[in-house]
């Protein structure tokens, strides 16, 4: 169906002013150039509702009822990778026939957006209490503290992960709640491995790991990058070097590294 014109109100109250002049509707369409359904359309409302305003209530209604638009809201709450079209599907079963474009537009006025997860370490719960508790530690230290930190790590880049893109349902800043991000092992085929640090002054030096790092690789990679990188963050004289507890990084030989305020 062609949408029909929404004429202006100084228009419509012409239209009204002819008419309580006495004027027919075939004239006043010959005078303001307007359709003669028009005119009746507008004298009509007039006399129904005493306006010539635009009254609320105008366009497309939703499909679905208060109660219909709880379901789709509590579904993605609790489970946030569900998919639009399995919420059609369970609307249908239960006599609620609506497209997935209408629930996905439902969703965003309830304020939660279809976005990319987060990828996140799959950590087991001991990994979770410990950096809990290392978050309660320094929760109070001094942003001079944190400036002096230089933070390092591995990570694995993958060449060829997989393509499929999956979605969540979350509100702003709930990117990483653990139900909204999808967590990530290290294994995979076509990658490369890179050393890297950086601290709040910005990245250090990166370096790319030949093969399986062991703990004397790790030592000659700490040799070669580590003090450059303070020196170019300009940390001074006082430092925090920063790493996590993998098995190379706490071997006896890497514990014989220079220790560092």
């Amino acid at each position: 169906m062609v949408k029909s014109r929404e004429w202006s109100r100084k228009t419509r109250e012409e239209v009204i002013t002819l008419h309580r002049k006495g004027n027919g509707n075939k004239k006043i369409a010959k005078m303001l150039n307007i359709p003669r359904e028009t005119i009746g359309s507008i004298i009509r409302k007039f006399k129904a509702k005493g306006t010539v305003e635009t009254l609320p209530g105008r366009g497309r209604k939703t499909m679905l009822t208060s109660t219909a638009v709880r379901y789709p809201k509590r579904r993605v709450e609790k489970s946030p990778r569900v998919t639009a079209e399995e919420l059609r599907k369970d609307l249908s079963d239960v006599g609620t026939e609506v497209s997935a474009q209408t629930i996905q537009r439902t969703l965003r006025n309830e304020g939660l957006h279809a976005r990319t997860p987060r990828r996140t370490p799959l950590l087991s719960p001991k990994n979770k209490k410990s950096r809990l508790q290392y978050a309660k530690s320094h929760v109070d230290k001094p942003q001079k503290f944190w400036d002096s930190v230089l933070w390092t790590d591995e990570t694995k880049l993958e060449l060829f992960g997989p393509m499929d893109q999956r979605y969540v349902w979350r509100r702003k800043n709930k990117a990483y709640e653990e139900k909204n991000t999808l967590p990530t092992v290290k294994h995979g085929g076509g990658s490369i491995m890179l050393w890297g640090c950086f601290a709040s002054a910005g990245t250090g030096k990166l370096q790319r790991v030949q093969g399986t790092m062991n703990s004397l690789q790790y030592q000659e990679i700490l040799d070669d990058n580590v003090m450059q990188s303070v020196t170019n963050l300009r940390l001074g004289r006082r430092w925090t070097f920063q790493q996590d507890n993998d098995s190379k990084h706490t071997s006896k030989r890497s514990k014989t590294a220079p220790k560092h305020d």
